[in-house]
């Protein structure tokens, strides 16, 4: 069957839509190339879990030895500081989410600061549509970044799928969309559904003659594709039906969507990554009560998803399964430094992310955002960690795909990171520097000339110029520099008045971003 003809001519495409089927929308799945790369005996899992509106990570994590200058740019939304939960690295938890600090305590969670891209576009579609494809700000990648090789990998598929090696979806989305992140060349790797019990069959459509030509493809691949959807569908209640869960969960939707990936897992299915997700962090108003910023509907989200991951978290432990799996967080962009006149926040730039599991590298990866003396209404986080790198060693470390191929399959200026401990049985972690890096902006003020001074190894060194929007001004430097300490002058004199940060990156390894005041 010719699947590209099929997409290009059909009005009605079950690869590139989901079905609906009592209450589960599905659409068909194949076996991943990506995944054929993983080691054949490895059994963990990926459980990402989309905050979908731009989370505030300054009230999440709140920076304390930023705290005066934060509350100049937001008194009106801003936690009292008596109120927060202390990490211990100058950095401090929103009080809704002591569950979450537990499990930081516990060394089951990694924090990673500042997390964006380049040229940050703070539309929702278009920086969603940036995540979750691991596409550079300027382009359009119409595949995801779990997806990317999802396709023709497999030419008799849906043939052979499910099969005895493969019964089960190579990924699943709880709710009712597939994951644009199992995005695929030709479609959707992931299933998407709601209730994995009392799964009904879609009508196969009998067995009368298919025509040859066009129409006889289509409606022969149609059929093909309503067969394996009910060989999915009966798998997955095979699987719920063995599975179990240990502790209980609250009554809220990401809770029950985490409960039944649980689930599933603890009942043998083989699905390598679920997705789930949580929305309303769109908080340009009532982010907080005026009356007492302790509560309000930031609050609420925070607390339902701490209190939910560590639902899930103990039900691991409890299955015996915490060593398989591991949580990622991500959203399409943070919020502002300076709140607005609603009691909320509006759309910005870099923003913290999780990581979680029993598997983690515990601790803070990452320097706290600076905030400066003078905050503008357009100023937002500077990136210190590009997201892609963040996935890319991901799939790196956890999936054990190696260094080239996730170049391939991220961005060709991949670098490293060390998210992940290998308490699996996986030792070719890469060697990444972790010593301070520091670097000094004078004067700054600045007027006409900045003088940036670090100091570095014989490596590689980049220097990016960004506005306060997360925009790249100009490139300074990138290029191999000689070991010991550097002077690098910029000129400055035809920027206009505001905020701009210094991005340094070291070896691809270390890296520090600086705010300065032009004047």
């Amino acid at each position: 069957m010719k699947r590209r003809k099929f997409i290009k001519n059909s009005a009605i495409s079950f690869l590139g839509l989901p079905v609906a089927l009592n209450g589960m929308n599905i659409s068909p799945i194949r076996q991943s190339a990506l995944l054929d790369a993983l080691n054949p005996e490895s059994d963990r899992v990926l459980v990402l879990i989309q905050m979908i509106g731009g989370n505030d990570g300054l009230n999440m994590l709140v920076p304390l030895d930023q705290y005066d200058n934060l509350y100049n740019a937001r008194q009106n939304v801003i936690l009292p500081q008596s109120s927060l939960e202390n990490t211990g690295f100058n950095l401090a938890f929103h009080p809704s989410m002591m569950d979450m600090r537990s499990m930081f305590d516990d060394a089951k969670l990694k924090i990673v600061q500042n997390v964006g891209y380049p040229d940050q576009n703070r539309s929702h579609f278009r920086s969603t549509d940036i995540w979750t494809s691991a596409s550079p700000a300027d382009e359009d990648w119409p595949t995801g970044w779990l997806g990317r090789q999802l396709t023709d990998d497999h030419p008799t598929f849906p043939n052979d799928y499910p099969s005895e090696d493969f019964p089960d979806p190579l990924a699943i989305a709880i709710g009712s969309r597939v994951s644009m992140t199992c995005q695929g060349a030709v479609g959707n790797f992931s299933l998407a559904m709601t209730n994995p019990f009392g799964l009904g069959q879609l009508a196969a459509g009998g067995d009368d003659f298919i025509p040859d030509g066009w129409y006889g493809d289509q409606l022969e691949y149609v059929r093909l594709t309503v067969e394996q959807t009910n060989a999915y569908s009966e798998r997955i209640t095979e699987v719920a039906n063995l599975g179990k869960n240990t502790t209980a969960y609250p009554n809220t939707n990401l809770a029950n969507q985490l409960k039944i990936i649980a689930l599933l897992l603890a009942g043998g299915s083989q699905t390598k990554v679920f997705v789930a997700n949580i929305g309303g962090f769109d908080t340009h108003a009532n982010q907080v009560d005026p009356t007492n910023t302790n509560v309000g509907e930031h609050t609420e989200l925070l607390g339902t998803m701490s209190e939910a991951i560590a639902a899930f978290q103990r039900d691991l432990d409890g299955l015996g399964l915490s060593e398989r799996v591991m949580g990622l967080t991500f959203s399409e962009f943070g919020r502002r430094i300076k709140s607005n006149d609603s009691d909320g926040t509006d759309h910005g730039s870099a923003a913290p992310l999780f990581l979680f599991g029993s598997c983690v590298k515990p601790g803070v990866l990452g320097n706290n955002p600076e905030i400066p003396e003078e905050v503008g209404t357009q100023d937002g986080v500077a990136m210190q960690f590009d997201f892609r790198d963040v996935y890319g060693s991901v799939l790196q470390d956890w999936f054990e795909v190696p260094a080239e191929k996730v170049q391939e399959l991220i961005h060709e200026e991949y670098n490293y990171l060390p998210l992940i401990d290998p308490c699996l049985d996986f030792t070719d972690t890469a060697e990444v520097l972790e010593e301070e890096l520091d670097m000094l902006l004078y004067p700054n003020p600045a007027t006409d000339y900045l003088r940036v001074f670090f100091e570095s190894e014989q490596e590689r060194v980049q220097l990016v110029l960004f506005n306060a929007e997360g925009k790249v001004v100009q490139t300074i430097m990138d290029k191999n520099l000689p070991a010991g300490p550097h002077e690098v002058p910029i000129q400055v004199n035809h920027l206009t008045s505001g905020n701009y940060f210094v991005r340094l990156v070291c070896n691809g390894t270390r890296q520090k971003s600086k705010v300065f005041t032009k004047i």
